[in-house]
């Protein structure tokens, strides 16, 4: 496998644990986005971008979007992560929502966070317990996959993390 980096942006954890498990099967590199500089990304030929999922974008990606233009030349990947289970529909929106321009044709891939409210910020948890609020004064039987998961995670510590989801990745970069 060719020289890599892995940099990512993790919010309260499940996306460092994926980086960190994914820096253990590569042997690449591994840095927060916020101490990467692009003079040493751009040394390797292998980029992974790992970044949760916030309000539908993915963290992390504006790093790749201000120098995409020094990167295009490089093998790039995208593990975004987030607190819904995979869904199909749900998945192809946040890729067109977030690849558009010189980043569409970069590979997506997903893996399950964790929720946690006791770690989350004050601003995240009025956020998601405003949402929730919306969501529980719909009927039940027309909640999509993230309305359900959001429900059921309420007041309750879930990590859905699993080194499985890494697998589709670790295929892409394998060839």
């Amino acid at each position: 496998m060719a020289k890599g980096m892995i940099v990512y942006q993790s919010k309260y954890g499940a996306t460092r644990k994926y980086a960190k498990w994914l820096q253990s099967m590569t042997n690449f590199r591994c840095i927060e986005i916020s101490e990467a500089a692009v003079s040493e990304v751009v040394q390797y030929g292998t980029i992974v971008l790992c970044g949760g999922i916030y309000a539908s974008g993915i963290a992390g990606l504006s790093f790749l979007k201000k120098n995409i233009g020094r990167l295009e030349n490089k093998k790039l990947a995208i593990f975004c992560v987030g607190a819904s289970p995979y869904d199909e529909s749900a998945f192809a929106e946040i890729k067109a929502h977030n690849l558009t321009g010189k980043l569409k044709d970069i590979p997506l891939f997903y893996g399950r966070g964790a929720w946690n409210e006791s770690k989350m910020k004050f601003m995240d948890r009025a956020l998601c317990k405003m949402l929730q609020k919306s969501v529980a004064k719909k009927d039940p039987s027309t909640y999509e996959p993230w309305m359900k998961a959001l429900m059921c995670a309420v007041g309750q510590d879930c990590d859905w993390t699993d080194q499985e989801y890494l697998i589709p990745l670790m295929e892409y970069l394998e060839e």
